[in-house]
């Protein structure tokens, strides 16, 4: 079985005119919903957007069994004010999310947007994140920058700001995936935002109490933990010092990774790195890597036979990567 840890839902054309609704009159003419019929969610989740064909297609074409959803990140908002329409907008994504989980029940996994307000308390999105467990979503995506690169810089993800979260996920047993929103920089567009902030959020947890305090904390980092593997040596020499208690390499393996790196090279990398024990397969399909690159006519997050094809790796641990961290990860029954 092969289980998607990471991809986003194809959403009704309705719901992008909702949040541009709200944008503009600032929620001063009321909260209001997301009207759209069951048919239009069902067409939604395999209308062609930015891939060769339609969501559903896609999975099936890539022998994707399962995929856990979640809003599209570069859509959430974070940093816009007032702050109660960024709350309207996610909890009606995850609305869609929910009912696009009850049309496709063997298909789709909810993994519920946090309404993170720029500023704002992170326990404001608890009665969120509870209304989301009860209905059965498995996750929550964590933005460590809700300002969205505007300048003023967020807590780290090794602050207390964010311990109320811990605990709160530990009480569950729930993982957060850690995702970064828009950026609001032209210098930095949101998909090298993600990259650079997944980065820091390694570093932080890892360099830091956390992983200590929460020693049941179970965090998935996005994109293959951003540019930390690549980087390792760099952090690991920093940690090769009188006194240190442990190796940065070691800590990075109390977190886990999904496989959203789209070149055989960088999943080489990170298995090799942080070992297939704490890899979650993932595509982001369909995303920024369905394009077709070659002569195959394959499109580049088709990776699946390039992690199958890896000789070095044994079939039970391809297995792990494929199906059983994302079962035990985020509490899947299937």
């Amino acid at each position: 079985m092969i289980i998607d840890c990471h991809g986003h839902v194809s959403a009704p054309v309705e719901l992008w005119a909702y949040k541009a609704g709200v944008l503009s009159h600032r929620g001063s003419h009321g909260r209001g919903k997301v009207n759209v019929s069951d048919d239009q969610i069902r067409a939604a989740a395999n209308k062609v957007e930015m891939a060769p064909c339609g969501h559903l297609d896609m999975l099936h074409k890539h022998g994707t069994d399962l995929q856990l959803i979640s809003p599209r990140p570069f859509q959430m908002m974070s940093s816009f004010e007032p702050g109660r329409v960024v709350h309207w907008f996610v909890e009606e994504c995850n609305i869609i999310i929910h009912r696009q989980m009850g049309l496709f029940p063997d298909k789709f996994v909810g993994v519920c947007g946090l309404p993170q307000v720029a500023g704002e308390p992170i326990e404001n999105t608890f009665a969120e994140l509870d209304r989301c467990i009860s209905l059965g979503f498995k996750g929550c995506l964590l933005n460590p920058d809700p300002y969205e690169n505007t300048g003023t810089h967020p807590p780290g993800l090794n602050e207390r700001y964010w311990y109320p979260l811990y605990e709160k996920l530990c009480e569950l047993d729930l993982p957060a995936h850690i995702h970064a929103t828009g950026s609001r920089s032209d210098r930095e567009p949101y998909s090298l935002h993600f990259i650079n902030e997944e980065t820091t959020a390694v570093f932080n947890l890892v360099n830091s109490d956390v992983l200590t305090d929460f020693p049941d904390l179970k965090i998935v980092v996005s994109h293959g933990g951003g540019a930390i593997p690549y980087q390792l040596g760099r952090f690991e020499a920093g940690s090769i010092n009188p006194g240190s208690t442990r190796r940065f390499s070691e800590g990075m393996r109390k977190l886990y990774y999904d496989t959203v790196l789209y070149t055989e090279g960088a999943l080489r990398l990170l298995i090799e790195t942080v070992g297939p024990e704490q890899c979650l397969f993932g595509s982001e399909c369909p995303g920024v890597g369905s394009k077709i690159a070659g002569s195959d006519g394959r499109t580049m997050d088709d990776i699946a036979p390039t992690i199958a094809g890896f000789d070095w790796l044994s079939d039970a641990q391809k297995k792990m990567i494929f199906e059983d961290n994302a079962r035990r990860v985020f509490n899947l029954d299937v």
